[in-house]
């Protein structure tokens, strides 16, 4: 039997799973995917780059089933926002930073304001805002998420119980379906999946770290800011990133200050990129890596996590 939630009511969506759209790799074939296996597929609109809007949008906008789109609201543009609202998505998710300057447009266009918490400040603006579903993400995320946050436990029933009634999703190191049960059974209408989506078959990811994360494991992971600062990404630094092991992080580890001091070290980072020393982006996955075993077609994936989530809240109830 489908799980029956707040949040598949909302999207009518068989199951109640939603693509995180992670940027770069969340693209608009990955996202119809996930829309067509039942659950709602979010494109990772990230900083809003025009170009590859323009080329993934219209392949999830033609899926046929609910979708939706995603931004960083540190540095995305309204225009960018608005170039997706042009396609009718279901929804559009705002992360990291300040949501406001786009709610009112997201919701005149007839989408629904999905908007991501790391701490409960960030749970009461969204409430204020009057978001239609906060996804409640804990530390454990792959990507980025809260330098000072909380684990995805015990965080996902304080938004729940501050946010009601509006809809929850719990994100965080969920990789299977025995997370998604958990985050119903915290209280949550569903669960936010990063990790495990990039490795399926229809991500946008080199083969190379689709492969990594196969093999990585949760305790070979870190949340750090060494990366962003080595890449010169421009990161707000409330928020680090967990990614997989790598050389600059041995290399920096604990010397986060002078790395931010040092343009000579930024350049270093991008010569030994040219020369193929390091990856070209950092492999960003979260503690549930560990689960993450193969690279199933998005849509099986999406049909096995509902399947054995349903199981597991059977036998939580004894059946």
């Amino acid at each position: 039997m489908p799980l029956s939630t707040a949040f598949t009511k909302l999207f009518r969506v068989q199951h109640p799973i939603a693509l995180a759209p992670m940027g770069g790799s969340a693209g608009g074939t990955l996202a119809a995917a996930v829309s067509r296996g039942g659950g709602l597929g979010l494109l990772g609109g990230a900083h809003g780059d025009r170009d590859w809007l323009a080329r993934e949008v219209p392949i999830v906008a033609g899926c046929g089933r609910p979708w939706g789109g995603g931004f960083l609201c540190w540095s995305a543009g309204v225009g960018a926002v608005e170039q997706v609202l042009e396609h009718g998505p279901a929804a559009v998710m705002l992360s990291f930073g300040d949501p406001s300057p786009f709610v009112e447009r997201i919701r005149a266009a007839g989408a629904a304001v999905i908007v991501q918490v790391t701490d409960e400040e960030e749970a009461r603006r969204a409430v204020d805002l009057g978001a239609d579903v906060i996804v409640a993400q804990g530390t454990e995320s792959g990507g980025h998420g809260a330098r000072r946050g909380r684990a995805t436990l015990p965080f996902v029933p304080v938004v729940v119980d501050l946010a009601a009634p509006v809809p929850v999703l719990a994100a965080g190191g969920i990789a299977d379906g025995r997370g998604v049960a958990a985050a119903l059974a915290l209280g949550a209408a569903g669960a936010l999946i990063g990790t495990r989506f990039q490795a399926t078959a229809e991500a946008l990811v080199d083969p190379s770290t689709a492969e990594a994360i196969v093999r990585g494991r949760g305790q070979d992971t870190e949340r750090s800011s060494v990366l962003d600062l080595a890449r010169g990404s421009g990161w707000p630094a409330k928020y680090t990133a967990r990614t997989l092991g790598h050389p600059y992080l041995d290399r920096w580890r604990g010397r986060e200050a002078e790395l931010a001091a040092d343009p000579r070290a930024r350049q270093a980072y991008q010569a030994d990129v040219a020369r193929g020393d390091v990856p070209p982006l950092p492999v960003w996955a979260g503690e549930g890596v560990d689960l993450v075993t193969d690279r199933p077609p998005a849509a099986d994936l999406v049909a096995a996590l509902a399947a054995q989530a349903d199981h597991a809240l059977g036998r939580a109830a004894g059946h």
